[in-house]
């Protein structure tokens, strides 16, 4: 996959996640069956502010060369995300107190950590 086209993904996709927890975390938690109690709700506000910002970060560096040494700090940044992201969801996902959106949030972190490792350990020009 092209560079630029993994990092409009991934803009869009942690744009989307930042807006809907930024601007709706108690529906969230209500759609997800959790009480939206305490800090919560708060904690899902602050998630979405580095959701967002991951997002701009993305969709600003979606024109410059990554991979192997370049925009190395970019690309290990988004696959440790995406690669604990994926781990914390997988963890999650077998519980099943929790319904498919969350095995479909992990397989989207799955396939774009699988795409930043390669993308960190490989030259651009392959």
């Amino acid at each position: 996959m092209n560079s630029r086209h993994l990092m409009i993904a991934t803009a869009a996709v942690l744009a989307a996640l930042g807006l809907l927890l930024s601007f709706a975390p108690e529906e969230t938690l209500a759609y997800l069956g959790q009480p939206a109690t305490g800090a919560v709700p708060v904690l899902l506000q602050l998630a979405g502010a580095l959701y967002l910002g991951f997002a701009v970060m993305n969709w600003t560096a979606k024109g410059s060369v990554l991979g192997g040494i370049y925009g190395r700090a970019i690309v290990l940044g988004n696959f440790l995300h995406f690669t604990m992201g994926a781990l914390a969801l997988l963890k999650a996902a077998i519980d099943p107190g929790f319904g498919t959106i969350v095995w479909v949030l992990t397989g989207i972190y799955a396939v774009f950590a699988l795409l930043f490792g390669r993308m960190l350990f490989t030259h651009p020009g392959k």
